[in-house]
């Protein structure tokens, strides 16, 4: 325990920076996902046939081993010369984030009560207007268990990126590793750990907070 205390009291800042910056890579990507997945997820609900496709590339691309996807994405930027670093991680994340955001939005708008719709329809609300106020109220706790999904899978999938040079918490696991230090291995695994806890918390509260009380 001493020992344990030593080590914290040298590396707090560290890790703390490191975390700071794992949050960022994850949380802009996240962003991105967002702006991406849910319009594209809503507009799917207009054409199955488009929406089996993405669907089934979104599935392929999550299977993908997060290390064989980083290194793809090496000679990839390159060619911009920023083939490893920040870019090519916080492209895969997006990436990695869309089948649980555009699978959710997608299978939330397609389950809103086609009564609600008539509903809609009948107080004289425009296509805008109804997925503004009812559809997406309605679907708000599905699409949010989807962000949810990403957030925890990108914090997790983000350790890697320390490979290519991303930064963050993965930076204490590869170095533990390579130097046999359990204390690096095992304060960054806590730390990402702690991380997703906290993400999953804040997003479950957000989700809590604006979901309708009439489906809550």
């Amino acid at each position: 325990m001493e020992k344990w205390m030593k080590f914290l009291e040298v590396n707090a800042p560290r890790i703390l920076d490191l975390t700071i910056e794992h949050a960022v890579l994850v949380g802009l990507a996240i962003l991105v996902a967002l702006l991406i997945g849910i319009p594209l997820g809503i507009y799917l609900t207009t054409n199955d046939y488009l929406a089996e496709t993405v669907l089934q590339i979104a599935s392929v691309m999550l299977t993908i081993p997060s290390i064989a996807l980083f290194g793809v994405m090496i000679p990839i930027f390159s060619i911009i010369n920023q083939g490893i670093g920040f870019v090519p991680a916080f492209v895969a994340l997006v990436l990695y984030s869309q089948l649980p955001i555009i699978r959710n939005t997608y299978t939330a708008i397609r389950n809103v009560s086609p009564e609600m719709r008539d509903a809609a329809k009948g107080v004289g609300m425009k296509t805008h207007q109804r997925l503004l106020r009812v559809e997406i109220p309605n679907a708000f706790p599905v699409i949010m268990a989807g962000i949810r999904t990403a957030v925890v899978l990108n914090i997790g999938i983000g350790v890697i990126a320390a490979y290519i040079g991303a930064g963050g918490l993965g930076v204490l696991i590869t170095q533990g590793i390579s130097r046999g230090d359990n204390y690096l291995i095992i304060s960054g695994s806590v730390a990402v750990a702690i991380l997703a806890m906290i993400a999953d918390a804040i997003l479950l509260w957000i989700q809590k907070r604006y979901t309708p009380k009439s489906i809550a």
